[in-house]
């Protein structure tokens, strides 16, 4: 590791590159590089194999000692910069961070690295995914319910923006998951010979009817527009959540890990 610099103006060049990864997903994807904050999430980047490129921490909330220590047996061999606390305020967002920010690569994920080890897996399928706050609940139910895989079809957005990060409280880094085209996820799942169950309004079962112990993908969509027609064309069979109010739909995140939980319940997942 290189010596150990200490920065006490906001506007050297380091801090100025995360306050822009922090603000610009075009900076983000064009640099393929993110930011994020605190210690738990960093502890879950390093195990999901994730690469620190640099690292701030500020002397008076963390030691030097507690970096190395998080920092052990760990592929990364960031730059290590201490920051005055001054500087540590004005670019965390959360005030509860443990003192440590860093700059990360991101990672590829193209469904072709993706890898389902299990012989009767359990995935999650998000069609076209908008709010960062409903992808990092998804995230927090797939790790939750240990799934497989999730796959996300046709998401427009940046999978690394912080709000995704914080929302999901690090579990983007240690769920896999997989991204592509609506017709690149239907290719994968049918070449894996795993059946989509999804989530709709028409020609729909109640959602614990169906058996979900052999492979399974469970497919949402949007909650304004629900799944596209190639999906719904795609599906073994729609499935529905019965409700009793005036709406005709539910929160995302809500609905997935109402059918989610069903399955893994089927798997026996709360008898260990």
């Amino acid at each position: 590791m290189k010596e150990i610099t200490r920065l006490t103006s906001i506007h050297n060049p380091t801090i100025k590159k995360y306050l822009t990864l922090r603000e610009k997903a075009r900076e983000r994807k064009k640099s393929k590089l993110f930011i994020l904050e605190g210690k738990r999430e960093l502890e879950l980047a390093l195990k999901g194999k994730y690469v620190i490129e640099t690292l701030l921490y500020c002397s008076e909330i963390i030691s030097f000692e507690e970096i190395i220590q998080l920092l052990d047996e760990s592929a990364s061999k960031p730059d290590i910069l201490e920051i005055s606390k001054a500087i540590y305020q004005k670019i965390v967002v959360r005030k509860t961070t443990e003192g440590i920010v860093a700059i990360l690569k991101a990672k590829s994920h193209e469904l072709d690295k993706l890898i389902i080890e299990h012989k009767n897996p359990l995935i999650l399928v998000a069609e076209s995914p908008e709010k960062p706050g409903n992808i990092g609940a998804l995230l927090r139910t797939a790790d939750a319910a240990n799934l497989d895989a999730v796959l996300l079809a046709n998401y427009k957005g940046d999978l690394y923006n912080p709000n995704i990060i914080r929302s999901s409280v690090g579990c983007v880094f240690n769920v896999s998951l997989g991204m592509g085209t609506t017709e690149e996820i239907l290719s994968f799942l049918k070449d894996k010979n795993i059946p989509i169950y999804a989530a709709a309004l028409t020609a729909s079962e109640n959602y614990d009817t169906i058996n979900y112990r052999n492979a399974s993908a469970i497919a949402v969509g949007t909650e304004a527009t629900g799944l596209t027609k190639e999906f719904l064309k795609a599906s073994e069979q729609n499935i529905i959540i019965p409700r009793g109010g005036e709406i005709d739909s539910m929160n995302v995140s809500v609905s997935a890990a109402i059918i989610i939980f069903e399955a893994k319940r089927q798997r026996g997942f709360f008898s260990r």
